[in-house]
């Protein structure tokens, strides 16, 4: 296998070869204006046979549609368990919108740019990213809900401080080594999110990059994946194990399975060894803790009153059901209660750049319902074990 590699003039530029083909990778700030500039130059440059993108489908169908949020179904997302998926989905567009309008740029700007050059050039263009579905779902099964909760939290609470993101830090990003320190930095708090963010996906686009058609080809990706493409660019890389969903681990299905038959034991118990009125006490217990922070958490996220007394009613059952989440009841009633009206799909794109709009727009409302209710449900129970436990004792 051949392979050779010299770093251009341009330090966004890499020269690769594999096989007897010429491969062009430009490495890019997502929301730069030099980088779309640079992309459409390079392209109409060096008149390629292929121009890969770092776009999936659903990806590119997002940055060129206008709607890309309207026809979102939210009572089909709560139902199918996507509120995690989606929220998060909305948190990064919404990161990475503030900085585009900051810089008056459109985000996805040097993909729509590579994708106009290639057509203009009779090149053919090649979606060489994973499917946005996967990588999230193999991140999100990655991590354990308090880290789900922990890192919605961080990205939610840090939407004001691209603010203050000049361009000139933007162009300073895309150089490899400052890059590379900031996703050492997020390792460090994240290891598992930044395996499936960042290194499978260099394994994937290095894999569908070296492959495209072509005897020429360009390829466009964030600055932050060129390391990574070229340290997998000799390897064999399985695309199908890349895309592969494995089925949740065995320690989770004991949690979620454990809990409840713990928590079943222990009242059972507190019947068997201290009678009726301990056992009783220790039910009350567990329905005032549960219905107690998950009515919080559903306050939290401003629900609607019949939808708090929904959230603190189902908690202390839903708790000892592992099928069901407290979050999702609360979640479909608000749904029902204050379906989201057209302009709420309309400017979701633009409420999700501040925290106001978090709260003001039905759609983000719902879901943070949902999330805050489950996550009141959670410290509920937790707080439950010793609480009984003490009345036992």
């Amino acid at each position: 296998m051949e392979n050779s590699a010299d770093q251009a003039k341009d330090a966004d530029i890499t020269r690769l070869e594999y096989k007897g083909k010429k491969f062009t990778i430009i490495g890019t700030a997502h929301v730069s204006k030099q980088s779309a500039e640079l992309v459409e130059k390079t392209i109409k440059e060096s008149q390629p046979d292929t121009v890969c993108v770092e776009l999936c489908e659903a990806r590119y169908n997002s940055i060129k549609s206008e709607k890309k949020f309207e026809d979102t179904d939210i009572i089909k997302i709560i139902k199918e368990k996507q509120v995690y998926l989606l929220l998060s989905s909305l948190i990064l567009s919404a990161f990475q919108k503030k900085i585009a309008d900051r810089m008056e740029v459109k985000p996805g700007a040097e993909m729509i740019a590579a994708m106009d050059a290639a057509e203009e050039c009779g090149a053919e263009t090649v979606l060489a990213d994973r499917n946005l579905q996967i990588t999230l779902k193999r991140a999100w099964q990655s991590m354990s809900f308090l880290e789900k909760i922990k890192i919605i939290s961080q990205l939610i609470f840090s939407a004001g401080s691209s603010n203050e993101i000049s361009e000139e830090e933007i162009e300073r990003l895309k150089q490899s080594d400052v890059l590379e320190t900031l996703l050492d930095e997020m390792g460090k708090s994240h290891p598992k999110l930044k395996d499936v963010l960042i290194t499978e996906r260099d394994k994937y686009l290095s894999d569908k990059i070296k492959n495209a058609p072509g005897e020429n080809i360009t390829a466009v990706v964030g600055a932050g994946h060129v390391p990574g493409i070229k340290k997998y660019w000799n390897e064999d890389i399985d695309t199908q194990e890349l895309d592969y969903m494995p089925p949740p681990g065995k320690a989770g299905k004991i949690l979620k399975w454990g809990i409840p038959a713990v928590i079943i034991i222990l009242i059972c118990a507190g019947f068997f060894m201290g009678g009726k009125a301990t056992g009783s006490q220790m039910i009350l217990v567990w329905i005032a803790l549960n219905a107690i922070m998950a009515g919080a958490g559903a306050i939290l996220a401003f629900a609607h009153p019949i939808t708090i007394l929904t959230a603190a009613v189902a908690a202390p059952l839903t708790s000892i059901n592992p099928m069901v989440a407290a979050g999702w009841v609360s979640g479909l009633t608000e749904a029902l209660l204050r379906k989201p009206k057209v302009s709420d799909l309309a400017s979701l794109s633009e409420d999700v750049t501040t925290l106001k709009g978090f709260w003001k727009n039905n759609v983000t409302r719902i879901l943070l319902v949902v999330v805050f209710t489950n996550l009141g449900s959670t410290i509920g129970t937790f707080a439950a074990f010793p609480a009984l436990l003490k009345i036992m004792g």
